[in-house]
């Protein structure tokens, strides 16, 4: 099972959560460090691009699991409900294209 671990401990704002993302998903040096950058670089997990350092199967889902969520619910509420937002609009979007959602998202 392919699985992320972010630390909800670690994420204080949207600079740490963009700089913990692209060290955890491999996302590449011209990742542009907004919401729209990482819902390009997953859109992308089933296909050969290299926007990841994952690579999915057709059935196959990414977990993201958020560590210590109660605390970053509590220090950046705004940062959770954007990642929950984008995992459903990234699956949506998988969806469309008739394949398989591509996101769970683990609140730990």
């Amino acid at each position: 099972m392919a699985t992320v671990r972010l630390d909800g401990e670690h994420i204080k704002d949207w600079e740490s959560f963009h700089a913990e993302c692209q060290c955890e998903f491999g996302f590449p040096d011209f990742y542009g460090s907004t919401m729209d950058a990482w819902v390009d670089c997953l859109s992308y997990l089933r296909d050969d691009e290299g926007m990841t350092k994952f690579r999915l199967k057709p059935d196959e889902i990414l977990h993201i699991e958020v560590a210590h969520a109660g605390l970053l619910k509590k220090d950046a509420p705004e940062i959770l409900d954007d990642l929950t937002f984008c995992v459903e609009a990234i699956n949506e979007r998988y969806e469309d294209y008739g394949e398989k959602p591509a996101l769970k998202l683990v609140l730990l």
